[in-house]
């Protein structure tokens, strides 16, 4: 049985910064790429006020906070259990509420920029369309996956917080049977399904980003996290 009372007390307290400094020049790039990338016509449409690249650099910003937030509290927690010590049984509940939002919001500002830069992508609407609708579908069947047989709670990063999480086995169901990571191998492809159903090439480039960035936290914080935890 795993203790992540006994993996706290024998592992080095540094490694709380394991990954992050690559993490940090990453988004930068990320960022700055992304940046470049996006499309600004002028007299192009708005929505609820903004324009695709006002609605565009919000998603940077949200997902790069969203993203610091997660690895500052995966490691304070794994190394410090520093949101149980603070919030004892509800520190998973409450780092919910904070985390969830966050993740709704990804999908729904990629679709704001995409109302904002409705059809600006070159070739067939048809094709896009029916590519929108198959990335989507697979993307909820990924989402379902998640929810039935991994858990939100276990997804939230429950193992780092309690030790039920970290000694539950591995899932090999649903989606999981076709790849160890649905979360961001498959749900991400919603994101990429939402820009092609808007033709925007804005929302491309966020869609991009997103999964690029999502890459970054797995390898740079989640990974060697797994790598305590499941040692």
């Amino acid at each position: 049985m795993r203790s992540l009372q006994n993996i706290r007390a024998n592992t080095a307290k540094s490694a709380a910064l394991t990954g992050q400094p690559q993490h940090v020049m990453l988004v930068i790039l990320l960022a700055w790429g992304a940046v470049s990338m996006l499309r600004y016509s002028p007299g192009s449409p708005s929505f609820l006020g903004f324009d695709a690249i006002d609605w565009a650099l919000l998603t940077i910003l949200v997902v790069i906070i969203h993203q610091v937030i997660v690895a500052i509290v995966f490691r304070s927690q794994l190394h410090f259990a520093v949101m149980t010590r603070l919030l004892g049984a509800n520190a998973l509940k409450i780092w919910g509420a904070i985390f969830m939002p966050f993740l709704i919001a990804r999908p729904l500002l990629v679709l704001a920029t995409g109302i904002a830069d409705y059809n600006s992508l070159d070739g067939s609407q048809s094709l896009r369309i029916i590519g929108g609708i198959l990335l989507l579908a697979v993307a909820v069947w990924g989402a379902h996956s998640v929810a039935k047989y991994f858990g939100i709670n276990r997804a939230l990063g429950g193992d780092h917080f309690y030790d039920e999480y970290a000694n539950m086995p591995l899932v090999n169901e649903g989606a999981f049977k076709y790849t160890s990571n649905a979360m961001y191998g498959v749900v991400f492809l919603g994101l990429w399904g939402i820009a092609l159903l808007t033709g925007s090439w804005n929302a491309l480039v966020l869609a991009l980003f997103q999964h690029a960035y999502i890459w970054v936290h797995m390898y740079c914080t989640e990974d060697p996290d797994m790598k305590v935890i499941y040692a």
